[in-house]
């Protein structure tokens, strides 16, 4: 393993920070669609979060739920975020009146008529979409951009419920979405140019970092993600108990683990009660009310003060589901399953030409994921292990999940010595006739 120069991580990760900005592939002369109101729909953790970056930017929202107490409730939370950013000093306190005002609270999606951006950010479930997208196809003024909030779902799939998919867009935020700074921006098939352009600009007036993506399951945040998780579960499966993995993942440098992640996250997104997915030890833990922070049980338990406590009722499940009695790897081991499937599914989306460049990726994890700023970004650590070294992991892995196979690229790289910071891509096509 190479050692890493912070210094040559700060200059890399400023580069990439400039680049990502970039998108060569879409004429630098192409006009940007004019916002002057922005539609939101859903008024709850996301909706809420994602309206208060525009309202914050000096743009009027017009936020659309189905319920009066459900908006009522929204409302008062995003007043509560601007009130406590005030009571802290970071702007007057009239400001929050100002701000709150931007705000059109409404109860029927009709009201959205006159935005210029319609932004979906309901639960994340393809028929409810394509259901919003079939009602927005009627509803929207012509040239209106259409924006899913989808975290992970077929974008042309939804768009094709439309008369115009050439104006559906993804704008996935990150949550918390009025902290948060990074915004993939997922090009569908028939998105076009100008469409795309105005999303990166918006990135600019909302004070977001954007990152140009493709549509995959799970975009190339997500997909990684997907990854690394998929291995702490088979982790499991061997014995190895969550809050080892997930002290692995801290010592390495994160500060949320797999596990912990989840937890905050909430075990019951994509569950219901009864549900039986391909994740049973969550669903057992569902099942139990354990469905993490906000019930004070998930894999772990948690204290008054959220603190994280190793859990015995965890370790029975997954004994009971396992058959398998606890046991322990070395950290590094963990460190290297976990990690070199993200470097693997990574070197996948460039293969796909899913990510404009290998520094894209780096920008996605290092502003949305919280991966250690100390390593440059995942394709940058990839190239301080090495392509043989990950390629050896990724083979031993693949025997035990074919899912898992080193990529042709990864094999390739392998036997020429290759950098993962220079694989080229075919770029993101833009352009639509």
């Amino acid at each position: 393993m190479t050692s890493l120069s912070q210094e040559a991580i700060s200059e890399y990760i400023a580069a990439a920070g400039k680049a990502v900005w970039e998108v060569p592939q879409l004429d630098p002369n192409t006009k940007t669609r004019p916002i002057s109101r922005v539609g939101v729909i859903g008024a709850g953790t996301m909706g809420g979060g994602i309206s208060m970056n525009f309202a914050t930017a000096g743009l009027p929202i017009t936020i659309v739920e189905q319920k009066a107490d459900a908006l009522e409730r929204g409302l008062a939370t995003v007043r509560g975020h601007y009130q406590r950013s005030a009571d802290k000093g970071r702007f007057p306190q009239e400001e929050v009146e100002a701000r709150m005002q931007r705000f059109d609270g409404r109860l029927s999606l009709e009201d959205l008529a006159e935005c210029d951006l319609i932004i979906e950010a309901v639960f994340e479930n393809m028929e409810l979409k394509k259901e919003i997208f079939s009602a927005l196809d009627k509803i929207a003024k012509p040239g209106a951009i259409l924006a899913t909030n989808t975290s992970a779902l077929n974008i042309d799939e939804i768009a094709a419920v439309t008369q115009r998919p050439q104006d559906v867009i993804g704008m996935h935020f990150f949550s918390p979405a009025n902290v948060m700074k990074l915004l993939e921006i997922v090009r569908a098939e028939k998105t076009a140019d100008d469409v795309v352009a105005t999303a990166m600009e918006l990135a600019k007036t909302i004070n977001k970092i954007p990152a140009l993506v493709g549509v995959c399951p799970g975009f190339v945040g997500n997909r990684i993600l997907f990854a690394r998780q998929g291995q702490g579960q088979k982790l499991m499966y061997k014995g190895v108990m969550p809050w080892d993995i997930d002290a692995a993942m801290n010592a390495f440098g994160f500060k949320m683990g797999n596990f912990q992640m989840s937890d905050l996250a909430g075990l019951d997104i994509g569950w219901s009660k009864g549900a039986r997915t391909d994740n049973p030890i969550r669903d057992a833990l569902c099942e139990l009310d354990r469905r993490g922070q906000k019930t004070k049980a998930g894999f772990y338990d948690y204290d008054e003060n959220r603190t994280p406590i190793p859990s015995e009722v965890t370790a029975k499940i997954i004994r009971d589901i396992t058959g398998v009695e606890p046991s322990t790897l070395p950290e590094q081991e963990i460190i290297e399953t976990c990690i070199f499937p993200m470097i693997n599914e990574a070197v996948k989306i460039l293969e796909e030409n899913k990510a404009q460049r290998p520094s894209d990726i780096d920008i996605v994890w290092l502003n949305g994921y919280g991966w250690p700023a100390d390593k440059g970004g995942l394709m940058y650590y990839a190239d301080s292990i090495g392509a043989e070294r990950i390629l050896a992991k990724m083979e031993e892995l693949g025997a035990e999940d074919p899912s898992y196979s080193p990529s042709e690229l990864l094999r390739e790289m392998a036997s020429t010595g290759g950098k993962f910071t220079e694989i080229e891509t075919g770029g993101l096509k833009v352009a639509v006739s």
